[in-house]
């Protein structure tokens, strides 16, 4: 299984030493060294890439106009639904000897029955140790599976273009298979996958589907990617092939081994956009680079560091910062709880800070609060915003108010949607869950509610 991407997103310790050897990087000295090509290197390392097998169960929906291109739009929540087994097929890479596993999110996720086969044919039941749709990678662990072979991770800043690359996995079911190339780009940002943009490594070795949660190793045998998409208008590989870096999955091994489920991801609480040209002119800066801040919320770790609306961050933990997604991807490989140096450009003079590196507040406490069946509608959950709901839904930096959480049933049927934030009912504003809530109790029976969804205000009406 691979998504595809179309055109237009503590240190782990191993505990034994790692299964491949440094090799001495050398360009071939005699026809034997040439003929003899990266076998030495693939039996090395091919034990620790594996193929995973995932069964997922999702319920489905049975209409009488699924097959028709028009009315099904308008009948697609009509109809039963019925439990349905799912099959996915990837690969991915053994990474300590006490069976710790990476892989993809769309992989594995939500699976309820994973098998890991190695490549000498043993096969381990796994489970999923901690997930990240967003970031499309996942940690597994085999049960009742020591001294397993293992790759060691590679420092992803020493990674250059044009440095040989060996992708490794299970295309098509078809068995390991090995294809070579080059590491073709750094920083790629633009191509989507898992619930936005992220950080790539981008390589020419051919990546299919079966590929996603495979090794991109280097010449010495060290991991320096997680295959998880290619740019395609075929759906087979057109040697534009995207890798997730090795310092990211070291992260989230670190993260799964402290017993996380969920990745633990920092908060900037800030907006930004990447610098052109033209505002690079207006700003004053001799090239376009860096993140000019749009906005900050009062609670950023940026803004408690001195920072404001129109600098532009230029470096974060060493690295440069070019865009949103490498600057989440910067924070993120610092590790959450760390203080990291950001260098900044404000008024002509470049200036340097110390920022702490911390998850979004619970400040002011969400007060879920979940209306009863004697309620206008059962289930629904409604919370206060937060900078948590904030980052979890991805809200505007200046969003606030009552958020819907959980629509419950009845408030799916008359059009709510999980992420709406409630602006008025029936005329009269809700700053709480507690005001929403009773505001609802006491309805008659014609019910208007205004919401705020995305960029768009949405108005839904119903007889109670």
């Amino acid at each position: 299984m691979l998504r595809y991407a179309v055109p237009i997103v503590a240190a782990l310790t191993l505990a034994a030493q790692p299964l491949i050897a440094v090799a001495e990087t050398k360009v071939p000295s005699s026809q034997a060294e040439i003929a003899l090509g990266f076998a030495p290197l693939v039996k090395q390392a091919a034990p620790a890439v594996v193929n995973i097998y995932a069964k997922r169960v999702v319920q489905t929906r049975s209409s009488p106009f699924s097959n028709d291109p028009f009315f099904r739009e308008f009948f697609r929540d009509f109809g039963e639904t019925r439990p349905e087994v799912q099959n996915s097929l990837g690969s991915g890479v053994i990474l300590s000897a006490d069976g710790y596993v990476v892989s993809n999110y769309h992989v594995v996720g939500g699976a309820t029955d994973i098998r890991v086969v190695l490549k000498d044919r043993r096969e381990f039941a796994a489970k999923v140790m901690l997930a990240d749709q967003a970031s499309d990678l996942a940690i597994l662990k085999l049960e009742e599976a020591p001294d397993m072979p293992f790759l060691s991770l590679r420092d992803s800043d020493a990674v250059e273009v044009g440095e040989l690359a060996l992708a490794i996995g299970n295309p098509f079911g078809i068995g390991q298979t090995v294809s070579s190339g080059i590491v073709s780009g750094l920083a790629r940002s633009g191509a989507a996958t898992g619930a936005g943009r992220a950080y790539f490594i981008q390589t020419d070795a051919a990546i299919n589907p079966g590929n996603s949660g495979g090794a991109l190793i280097d010449i010495n045998g060290q991991l320096i990617g997680v295959n998880t998409s290619i740019l395609t208008r075929s759906g087979g590989s057109n040697g534009v092939g995207f890798a997730i870096p090795a310092d990211l999955v070291e992260q989230f091994v670190a993260q799964a081994r402290q017993g996380y489920d969920s990745f633990l991801r920092p908060w900037a609480g800030m907006s930004g956009q990447s610098i052109d040209n033209a505002i690079a002119e207006t700003l004053g800066l001799d090239r376009p680079g860096g993140v000019l801040i749009s906005g900050l919320h009062a609670a950023s770790p940026f803004a408690a560091a001195g920072l404001q609306p129109g600098d532009v961050v230029q470096m974060v933990s060493g690295g440069e910062v070019n865009s949103p997604q490498e600057m989440i991807y910067r924070m993120s490989v610092a590790g959450m709880g760390s203080r990291v140096a950001v260098t900044y450009y404000r008024d002509g003079v470049a200036r340097q800070v110390d920022v702490d590196l911390i998850l979004p507040p619970e400040e002011p406490a969400r007060d879920t609060v979940t209306l009863s069946d004697a309620d206008v509608l059962p289930g629904l959950e409604l919370s206060h915003v937060n900078p948590a709901v904030i980052a979890q839904f991805g809200l505007p930096l200046d969003a606030m108010g009552v958020i819907v959480e959980a629509t419950g049933p009845y408030g799916a049927r008359v059009g709510l949607q999980r992420g709406d934030i409630l602006l008025g009912i029936n005329g009269t504003q809700a700053t709480t869950p507690a005001e929403a809530r009773e505001i609802l109790s006491e309805l008659g029976s014609r019910v208007a509610i205004t919401v705020q969804r995305g960029l768009q205000r949405v108005q839904i009406r119903f007889r109670n």
